[in-house]
């Protein structure tokens, strides 16, 4: 698979990027909230991000999806499935942009990646990455049934003070712990 496939929730669509997308999400990653994903970023940085996030799907066959409203088609986020080379396990991730707090849009998106995901990549676990103080991913984890998994890999050069690790199990695993905390 070379491009995201759409997915359809009832408020939103998830869609391969396109590069108006770029301006609204380097809006986010070059601002303060940015200080959870390894930010600030310059605008190169948040070229290369994207575009690793993208391009992920032809190197990997799981990436990243713009997140728009359906009804007016205004992006409101990105949720992807990545795994750079320093990250140990796939990780699912994701970004809101500016003034679209408390819809519940992230969590709907996020839901609808992990059934793709289950269905798609043949996989039982995803992992959440997520810098300690970022506590709406926190809760966003939650909200999609993660737990907290203190004993996961972490990505190269992270510590247990830098990277909270949320486990995220497939509705046809067991859902426990067992062989990951």
């Amino acid at each position: 698979m070379t491009t995201a496939p759409t997915i359809s929730t009832a408020r939103l669509t998830l869609r391969h990027h396109v590069m108006s997308d770029f301006a609204p999400l380097h809006a986010v990653l070059c601002g303060g909230r940015a200080r959870y994903m390894g930010g600030p970023f310059s605008l190169k940085d948040s070229w290369q991000t994207i575009a690793a996030e993208t391009g992920s799907w032809s190197l990997l066959g799981h990436g990243s999806w713009a997140v728009e409203r359906t009804e007016d088609g205004v992006l409101v986020g990105q949720v992807g499935i990545n795994r750079p080379a320093h990250y140990p396990e796939a990780e699912i991730g994701w970004m809101l942009c500016s003034g679209f707090e408390g819809n519940g849009y992230i969590t709907e998106a996020a839901s609808a990646v992990l059934d793709w995901a289950w269905s798609q990549m043949g996989v039982t676990t995803l992992v959440s990455y997520i810098t300690p103080g970022n506590e709406k991913s926190v809760l966003v984890a939650k909200r999609l049934g993660a737990k907290q998994d203190a004993k996961a890999a972490l990505p190269e050069g992270e510590t247990p003070a830098d990277t909270l690790v949320y486990r995220h199990f497939a509705p046809d695993s067991d859902g426990g712990m067992e062989g990951y905390a």
